[in-house]
């Protein structure tokens, strides 16, 4: 199959401090695709949105009158891509747009319908931080993947990529408006048997002064849609 066109959506919450140079660095990158970027502010209230205002001309900005959730402003980035391939990239420079061509790979060379990027494999640089951030993540991991009979090492990662055939068949299934979007998107790959690959990322994460918003609350909900997502039929 021929790719044309990359459609990338960030998804943002409260980012005044990093949106401009997160938006720098994807349009910085070189590829062999028409890149299209799609932000969705999801209610921010921190002058992040009068940044974005400032920012529309270059790129489509949809806009949320309240915050509802990282699931929910996916969603609606979903429904206004035009590209082949579509990939998330979060607003706070946790991930680097260093590593899209890595994460096209796999697709671009026919291997895959869906490429997640793995901070847990490889020897990629991280930043060392919370043992229990990492304890859950693992644990959620391996819970979804029983559910869905994948073997991922990294299910919760912001690095999501999905061909479009992919993406249309599982987007009117998609009902998570927060963090939930993570198991739920994995259990409905997993359901509908599409091909998958993992590639190794760098990471740099965030401190909670520093921005980083989810948290223990997050963990467990995570685990009642896994059970819920494990239930519903593909």
């Amino acid at each position: 199959m021929l790719f044309r066109k990359l459609s990338i959506i960030i998804p943002v919450y409260n980012e005044k401090s990093t949106i401009e140079e997160i938006l720098e660095r994807v349009e910085a990158i070189e590829l062999p695709l028409e890149k299209e970027i799609i932000i969705v502010d999801d209610g921010s209230q921190d002058g992040t949105r009068d940044i974005l205002k400032k920012l529309s001309e270059r790129h489509r900005v949809i806009w949320h009158e309240r915050n509802r959730g990282k699931g929910a402003a996916l969603r609606t980035g979903f429904g206004a891509v035009s590209g082949d391939i579509i990939l998330i990239q979060d607003a706070d420079l946790e991930y680097d747009p260093q590593e899209y061509p890595k994460l096209l790979k796999p697709i671009l060379e026919g291997k895959a319908d869906v490429v997640y990027g793995s901070r847990l494999i490889g020897s990629e640089t991280h930043r060392v931080l919370y043992f229990w951030h990492y304890a859950a993540n693992r644990f959620l991991t391996f819970f979804c993947n029983m559910v869905s009979n994948l073997n991922l090492s990294d299910m919760e990662t912001g690095y999501k990529v999905f061909t479009r055939q992919t993406l249309d068949k599982i987007l009117p299934r998609l009902k998570s408006e927060r963090f939930g979007i993570e198991p739920e998107i994995t259990i409905m790959v997993g359901k509908n048997k599409i091909r998958v690959y993992e590639v190794s990322i760098s990471y740099s994460g965030r401190t909670y002064e520093e921005g980083k918003k989810i948290n223990w609350r997050d963990g467990l909900a995570a685990v009642w849609h896994i059970v819920k997502f494990a239930l519903r039929r593909k």
